[in-house]
């Protein structure tokens, strides 16, 4: 068999491949990282229907909703630093990643606005922006890569807070103005979002621009 063979083999074959050690080889699709990125996106249905369940009376299940979105939220990175250790970055992976994140938040501002705790404006202009950027960055993938900006950085840091703040009933305990500060923290992640969104598209204007 030849090199190129043992190639074509491998590319036929993703699952084959390194699962957690670093090496220079070929990254199974389903090594330790992409793993982490699956069950991150499998918390997402189990703390939306917890969520629900509770339906706005702040018990139990509440609580391990939030606990399973925390959970998610904080092992974000965690793939994305596994892979990149461990050299066990793949196409499956830089696909799902950005995924998981939208399934989680756009899970958790569903909820939210269902239980009426959330207006649905937010939530939809919310995901238009999430949805609508990471296709378009999809779609320059052949031509480049856009990184993520500052602006988008904070956004995702404002949303991360703002949700859990949301979800976790702090109220029960330290009285009806944690409201207020849940108001605050989703308006500052909802400005954030937009203008991150918008600066998005004007640096992909401006770099169109100078390409012609």
């Amino acid at each position: 068999m030849t090199a190129s063979d043992n190639d074509t083999g491998r590319k036929r074959f993703p699952w084959r491949g390194r699962l957690v050690r670093s090496g220079t080889g070929p990254a199974s699709t389903a090594n330790i990282a992409n793993i982490i990125t699956v069950i991150r996106i499998l918390m997402a249905p189990a703390f939306v229907a917890l969520l629900l369940v509770d339906d706005g009376r702040d018990g139990v299940e509440r609580i391990y909703a939030a606990v399973l979105f925390v959970v998610a939220i904080v092992t974000d990175s965690a793939d994305g630093i596994i892979a990149r250790r461990q050299n066990l970055v793949t196409d499956f992976g830089k696909l799902v990643d950005p995924i998981a994140d939208k399934v989680l938040i756009g899970g958790a501002l569903v909820s939210l606005s269902i239980l009426g705790e959330l207006p649905w404006f937010v939530t939809v202009l919310i995901m238009v922006r999430e949805i609508g950027i990471t296709v378009f960055r999809f779609l320059v993938l052949s031509d480049r890569v856009i990184p993520a900006s500052r602006g988008g950085k904070v956004k995702t840091v404002l949303q991360a807070v703002a949700i859990t703040v949301a979800l976790i009933p702090f109220w029960t305990l330290f009285g009806d103005w944690v409201h207020w500060v849940n108001t605050i923290l989703m308006s500052a992640a909802f400005i954030a979002t937009v203008w991150s969104g918008l600066d998005y598209l004007w640096q992909a204007w401006k770099h169109n621009r100078s390409a012609t």
